[in-house]
């Protein structure tokens, strides 16, 4: 608590005037680029690696970056969340993020999904499917440890479920909107965007920026 005080009281001492006016600004409404999905873990900050500002994204953080699918509705939190981004904010772009040694997902391989009376068994259900294809031998990059490999799966798992909501749909059949995979390596500090077409993750460098650009101009 003390950390967090004391950032307070240094945030206020380092407002400069252009940031004050963008807060002043940004009072008036808030019109995000991007729905950005990631998990609630403490070591991932998408501000920092994404260096944005304020007002630029609209983020939904829980553990494990879970997405519940548009027939499990028992917890509405996400769904509600990615309606209000598309239908309210029309966002351009949904997100999903998972991380590198991720405790939701080592959490599954260790059967935490299985067991009752725990809010967070209860939630490890929508990883459920990307534990089965783990399980049945689907991997994207066979070199990473199995609790990693399940995280970057559960991100593919996650953009399906995010796929079946009909106004998602609707944005996406219009070319309006695009739902995009990532994955944070802690240990590297290195972000990687899924390719359907290599069927992996890339590092997302100079080079590979230049061609996501390029296809967002394009589409």
């Amino acid at each position: 608590m003390e950390k967090l005080i004391r950032g307070i009281v240094e945030f206020r001492k380092g407002l400069t005037p252009e940031n004050r006016a963008l807060f002043a600004r940004l009072a008036l409404g808030q019109k995000p680029d991007a729905l950005f999905i990631a998990c609630s873990d403490s070591r991932v900050v998408p501000n920092l690696f994404a260096s944005t500002n304020p007002g630029d994204v609209f983020v939904l953080r829980n553990m494990g970056n879970l997405v519940p699918p548009v027939t499990s509705l028992e917890d509405r939190c996400a769904a509600a969340a990615i309606e209000f981004a598309v239908l309210n904010l029309k966002v351009d772009d949904i997100v999903v993020c998972g991380h590198s040694e991720c405790g939701a997902m080592q959490a599954l391989l260790q059967g935490a999904a299985d067991r009752t009376c725990s809010c967070f068994s209860s939630w490890l259900q929508y990883g459920k499917e990307s534990l089965r294809k783990v399980k049945e031998g689907f991997e994207v990059t066979p070199s990473l440890a199995e609790h990693n490999q399940l995280s970057q799966i559960n991100v593919l798992q996650q953009m399906e479920h995010i796929a079946t909501y009909p106004f998602v749909q609707e944005r996406v059949k219009a070319k309006k909107l695009r739902i995009q995979g990532w994955w944070f390596d802690i240990a590297q500090a290195d972000v990687y965007c899924y390719e359907q077409g290599f069927n992996r993750f890339v590092l997302i460098d100079e080079e590979e920026a230049a061609l996501i650009l390029e296809r967002e101009q394009n589409r």
